[in-house]
């Protein structure tokens, strides 16, 4: 059974029909990482915790590099069917699944190279560098299953079934958070215990996913090849996942230099930052759980040729965007330095932490467009348009650092928010042009 086709009248319940879940499905995907960090953070030892920080940075960041394999399954999904091609929905979710067993199992082959190049370009001490390493050679081997699941989680919020896709992160973070405490808190196998945690969860993950797809496909995934392999519809796909992926790697380039840079001041320095960062991934997340309505609801509204609900989403989803922005900010500054000392027993590192945790309070509000506006950019699929503005987003976020370079690690986190700024602001220019031009009547 599929969702009801949107009406040109959106309104806030159909946001937060898909928003909803999603926002708690998108909450628990930086947990992995999240539960790692603490796990080792509470063992006290400032390079252990850089180390784990920096190889679930480098994950983070790696693996985000491919999501557009969730993003614009999602589009391709929604637009299906607004456009009321129902058939087509089975052959979008195996083409995922082929392009992620590809790139993940590149992946794999290349860990060695892959180690070397990323953990040199990220820097860090002897002591953090080995930790990183060592957690990254034993992660890698998750990636096909991480990268499948971003195709399942497209997939089901492409349907509006958010509920689902929070089924499958749920399952994946139980297990993480189980495997993760009795390996490294009850068999002592430190961050090798916390990277063979994270296998099994995003394996146990994928499983739930398969099954949930194949019952909403009536047990059936066989696509006919003919189908599958559909020359105008790939040649669709790649064009939008490449647009999509360039624009996603001039985002990681921000924060692989947001990290690089405080790896370059010390152990305390990084672990601190990562500490803070862990914060930003979670406001990410929550605010993104609204984008995934507007990839919903607007890739509908476009299959469907409806420009009435497709403006009607937009409004909706920047206007609740600003409403939890403030409801994060006040969380962030009330809670703040008690979720500091939960994640790290280091006295150094928490008076770190504390101190540029104003940065990291003032970020939501700074960001509502430019995650408001990155869901309803690749449910249209302007990926065009998303990959050159990231790309000026990128030059502005440097030229910002070098101006605010001499405060330190202060001018980077203020580079940082600049960057958010810019994001946002570029896409909600850009928006009424692509409108006219998406619904010419």
């Amino acid at each position: 059974m599929h969702a009801p086709s949107p009406s040109s009248k959106v309104t806030t319940a159909q946001v937060f029909a898909i928003a909803g879940p999603a926002m708690v499905a998108n909450l628990t995907t930086p947990l992995i990482g999240i539960v790692s960090t603490t796990a080792i953070g509470r063992l006290g030892d400032a390079a252990l915790l850089g180390g784990v920080a920096m190889a679930s940075v480098i994950f983070d960041c790696l693996f985000w590099l491919f999501a557009f394999l969730r993003m614009s399954t999602v589009a391709f999904t929604a637009q299906s069917l607004g456009a009321g091609a129902s058939g087509e929905l089975r052959a979008i979710l195996v083409r995922g699944f082929i392009v992620a067993a590809l790139i993940g199992g590149g992946l794999i082959a290349l860990q060695m190279p892959l180690a070397m190049i990323l953990l040199d370009a990220m820097g860090g001490s002897a002591g953090v560098r080995r930790a990183a390493k060592t957690y990254f050679l034993i992660r890698i081997w998750s990636a096909p299953f991480a990268l499948a699941n971003y195709v399942v989680l497209g997939w089901l919020i492409g349907r509006a079934r958010a509920k689902l896709a929070l089924s499958v992160q749920i399952a994946i973070n139980l297990v993480n958070i189980a495997a993760t405490m009795m390996l490294v808190l009850v068999f002592d196998a430190g961050i090798a215990g916390a990277a063979i945690a994270a296998v099994i969860a995003e394996a146990a993950g994928l499983l739930v996913g398969v099954l949930i797809a194949r019952h909403l496909s009536d047990g059936e995934l066989a696509i006919p090849r003919a189908t599958l392999f559909d020359r105008a519809k790939l040649m669709r796909m790649l064009g939008v996942n490449r647009d999509i992926m360039i624009r996603t790697a001039a985002l990681i380039t921000v924060w692989l230099f947001f990290t690089a840079q405080a790896a370059r001041s010390g152990d305390v320095a990084l672990a601190a930052n990562a500490v803070l960062n862990n914060f930003l991934l979670v406001s990410a997340f929550f605010l993104d759980g609204l984008a995934n309505a507007a990839e919903q609801l607007c890739g509908r509204a476009y299959g469907a040729r409806d420009r009435l609900g497709f403006s009607s989403a937009t409004r909706l989803v920047v206007g609740w965007g600003f409403a939890f922005a403030l409801a994060v900010t006040a969380v962030f500054a009330l809670l703040g330095p008690l979720l500091i000392d939960v994640m790290t027993a280091s006295q150094a590192v928490r008076h770190d932490a504390r101190i540029y945790l104003i940065f990291v309070i003032a970020s939501p509000l700074l960001a509502v467009f430019a995650f408001a506006f990155d869901g309803v950019y690749i449910g249209a699929t302007w990926a065009r348009d998303m990959r050159n503005l990231m790309l000026a987003s990128l030059v502005i976020f440097l030229a910002a650092w070098l101006l605010l370079r001499p405060l330190g690690n202060a001018g980077l986190w203020g580079a940082l928010l600049v960057h958010y700024a810019a994001r946002g602001g570029l896409e909600a220019l850009r928006y009424p042009w692509l409108l006219k031009a998406s619904f010419k009547t």
